[in-house]
């Protein structure tokens, strides 16, 4: 239990539908275990508030693209250096933010990761937002990080569909 919150803390406890039976059926291709387990590393360090660990699973030159955000922090982040700026300018506006994994799909060197974040907000304000990531993955680093609101467009950009 975090402290002054409702919801439990899930570093290590993330559910990445690795079973052979997922939630997304036909859609959801067999997954690289390498390209799953970065993206899982990536998710736990932004949990833990872990910005190195976060920020190496990213190439130095990637792109975080979070233009589409119904969020107070939108743009594309490009380098590490915008990634340190996009990182300080979420954690000093939330007090927490923790991912949960509610599907994830695999098409060639993307990984389609549908979640569920709860935030609280540095007045004590919690809210629960969905959205899509496509994480794509390549030479084991995230080469770029695009935010949807919705499933389906994510899953439109790679080529798939519901």
């Amino acid at each position: 239990q975090i402290k002054g919150g409702g919801y439990q803390r899930h570093a290590v406890g993330l559910l990445l539908c690795m079973e052979s039976g997922t939630p997304w059926g036909d859609t959801a291709p067999a997954m690289s275990q390498e390209n799953v387990e970065i993206v899982r590393r990536n998710i736990e360090a932004w949990n833990r508030c872990d910005l190195t660990t976060w920020l190496d699973t990213f190439r130095s030159d990637a792109e975080i693209d979070w233009s589409r955000a119904r969020a107070l922090i939108k743009g594309v982040y490009r380098g590490h250096g915008e990634h340190e700026a996009f990182w300080g300018e979420f954690w000093s506006t939330f007090e927490d933010a923790q991912q949960e994994v509610d599907g994830l799909a695999e098409v060639g060197s993307e990984v389609v990761l549908s979640n569920t974040i709860h935030v609280r907000g540095r007045e004590g304000i919690e809210v629960v937002a969905r959205s899509t990531q496509v994480f794509t993955v390549q030479n084991g680093k995230i080469t770029r990080l695009r935010l949807f609101q919705e499933r389906a467009e994510a899953l439109k950009a790679v080529g798939l569909r519901e």
